[in-house]
């Protein structure tokens, strides 16, 4: 069980990415299930060890779309539904 709980929080993990240094007022948001790029969603966003990522999905079609340096500012919103 702990296993599964583990995978589970793996994936969607991060919920909503926020990339710049304004967040209220210069910031871009991105978030899951967001719709964006003619008719995709955001489906995922994933951190790597030096970026983050940000996949789309247009009916079963998943595309990297995104990527944002960790150097940059960033903020993360983490999905608590896990």
């Amino acid at each position: 069980m702990e296993l599964l709980i583990r995978k589970k929080m793996k994936n969607n993990i991060i919920r909503k990415i926020t990339v710049g240094k304004d967040y209220k007022n210069d910031a871009m948001h991105y978030a899951v299930g967001q719709e964006v790029y003619g008719g995709h969603k955001i489906c995922d966003i994933v951190e790597e060890e030096d970026k983050y990522c940000i996949y789309i999905r247009k009916e079963e079609v998943v595309i990297p779309w995104k990527d944002f340096n960790k150097n940059m500012a960033i903020s993360i919103e983490y999905n608590l539904e896990y």
